[in-house]
């Protein structure tokens, strides 16, 4: 498959706005919290689409497709499980302490929280979970270029890295956000007709679920017991590894979504951001789950005259990251497809530029700040930062090529989100609601968590990944091995900061005041409707989420 004029035509308009959006921006980029932070002045409706799309890049779109081919219609437990519920808390309970206490970036509230080592701990994890992070997209657009568009795969690393580095060095963080609202749209109206499309032809979801084995349409029916689902996992390693330690471990903890929401004019849109984010959130299993589905149904002998296949890799397995682009590459015709193939671009380049931006904030202000050059004038952290993005760039060029040896980029994400997010989220629960956790609590539960997790990944096997140690614990898959990695780790944090605060002292009352949740006022919506209140729309969207559960029970 070739592109032609027109579809080469619509991808070189996106890379001229994109780039023509970090222009714009740049006049209005004045000092380092401009760049970094951009100065706390985005509206709502903005940081909402961002907050969703800076979960929506290349390694969500290409990878949950990649899962919902594997794993089929349990690829949902990411978000009706593994999403709206931490995104409710986060809105809820979480943003008062992140927007009150005015920090800029998360592992500067674990410094007012706790103490600097925590916050140096966390900040080193997270710049380099960012950058792997980074590079996974990265790796995915080189791929997809490399498979349909034919551009040799070193080059297009290089090129794709080049255009980022461009618009976020001109732009930061502002330039990021609105280009992670225009992805938003495009991954929508880009990959909607795809699943209209394909799902017709395999004959409707009734013939679907006919033609699939049924442990492949149902997202809880077949949980009792580990070895009767493609994930290999018993209902509660889902629930505890992805609803709970994972889910929270990313949505509540995470700076580079986070930051979208701490962006925001004032702190009730603070507060609302990931609320009114998750009702998008719920309805993409149908443009990134869906065509997973309808991929590995196509492959069925029944269908078999439709003419698709999933690609495989060299060893002969299915190369399950390559189904979104084959199913384009199949489907579309000129014009629709460079619509679609600059839906993946756009992916791509949003979940880049959201993970260098984050990753150039928390280097900036919670590592070379305080710990190296503390007292420089403005513009000297604003040329800081602005170098640290073009770093954060090349590492991320290096992490691509790692993530070649990974035959589902989301299973590679997970594990590093287990790694980083499953230990850091426990440290955040004991911080917020229990204000006898001290600095020592924290570092040392944080140093026991990530500890727990490399021995736990070094002791179990899953496709190949894994068992360094020694291959005790063989795993059906990589996405299980992930969450039972993060599962150990969350345990080992949570009862070693517990024992450690218990036997060192806690900071005094007033200065945990807006930072623990016993000692901060509640925010008050009396002159609000009730519409406009986080709490009765969390509520909402729970009950939503139960009922999807149940229907796709």
């Amino acid at each position: 498959m070739s592109l032609h004029f027109a579809d080469y035509l619509i991808i070189l308009v996106y890379f001229i706005f994109v780039i023509g959006v970090g222009f714009l921006i740049k006049k209005k980029i004045k000092s380092s919290n401009d760049f970094l932070t951009s100065s706390r002045s985005i509206p709502l409706w903005i940081t909402s689409l961002a907050f969703i799309s800076a979960n929506l890049g290349a390694q969500e779109v290409i990878g949950m497709v990649a899962s919902g081919a594997k794993y089929g219609i349990m690829t949902v437990h990411f978000y009706w499980v593994g999403a709206i519920f931490a995104m409710v808390f986060l809105g809820v309970f979480m943003m008062p302490f992140y927007y009150g206490s005015r920090a800029r970036s998360v592992p500067e509230y674990l410094s007012l929280r706790f103490d600097e080592k925590t916050r140096g701990l966390n900040a080193i994890s997270f710049a380099v979970m960012t950058v792997f992070s980074s590079g996974i997209s990265l790796y995915a657009l080189a791929k997809l270029m490399e498979t349909i568009l034919h551009w040799d795969f070193d080059i297009s690393i290089w090129v794709s890295a080049g255009i980022v580095m461009v618009y976020t060095f001109l732009g930061g963080l502002t330039s990021a956000v609105y280009n992670e609202v225009l992805q938003f749209f495009l991954i929508v109206l880009g990959l909607s007709p795809l699943v209209i499309i394909a799902l017709q032809d395999a004959g409707g979801w009734d013939n679907v679920k006919h033609l699939l084995q049924p442990e492949m349409t149902h997202a809880w029916k077949y949980m009792g017991n580990a070895n009767d689902n493609p994930m290999g996992l018993h209902f509660m390693s889902l629930i505890f590894g992805l609803g709970f330690v994972m889910s929270f471990g990313y949505w509540c903890t995470d700076f580079l979504v986070v930051q979208r929401a701490m962006i925001a004019r004032n702190m009730g849109d603070a507060q609302r951001t990931p609320i009114i984010a998750a009702i998008p959130k719920m309805m993409m299993p149908l443009i990134v789950v869906l065509p997973g589905v309808i991929a590995i149904t196509l492959m069925q002998p029944a269908l078999a005259s439709k003419g698709y296949r999933i690609p495989t890799a060299a060893n002969g397995e299915l190369d399950y990251t390559m189904t979104l682009p084959s199913l384009i590459a199949h489907y579309y015709p000129t014009g629709i497809l460079g619509v679609g193939i600059t839906a993946l671009i756009a992916s791509f380049m949003s979940g880049m530029a959201g993970n260098v931006t984050a990753f150039n904030s928390v280097f900036t202000f919670d590592i070379y700040q305080s710990y190296f050059v503390k007292n420089k004038s403005d513009r000297h952290y604003l040329l800081v930062g602005k170098a640290v993005t073009v770093v954060g760039i090349l590492i991320s060029i290096v992490t691509a090529y790692i993530a070649k040896s990974f035959n589902n980029i989301n299973d590679f994400l997970q594990l590093v989100f287990g790694f980083v997010n499953g230990p850091l989220f426990a440290t955040f629960l004991l911080g917020m609601f229990w204000k006898r956790t001290t600095g020592h609590g924290a570092f040392w539960g944080l140093v026991a968590g990530t500890l727990a997790a490399a021995v736990t990944h070094g002791v179990t096997i899953a496709e190949g990944k894994g068992g360094w140690i020694a291959p005790l614990y063989p795993i059906k898959s990589g996405m299980g091995q992930a969450f039972i990695v993060a599962g150990v780790s969350w345990i080992f944090n949570f009862f070693t900061a517990i024992i450690v605060s218990l036997l060192t002292k806690p900071k005094p009352d007033e200065q945990l005041k807006g930072l623990v949740y016993s000692l901060t006022e509640k925010p008050k919506y009396h002159q609000q409707k009730w519409y406009l209140r986080v709490v009765p729309l969390g509520i909402v969207l729970i009950v939503i989420t139960l009922l999807l559960n149940f229907i796709f029970f």
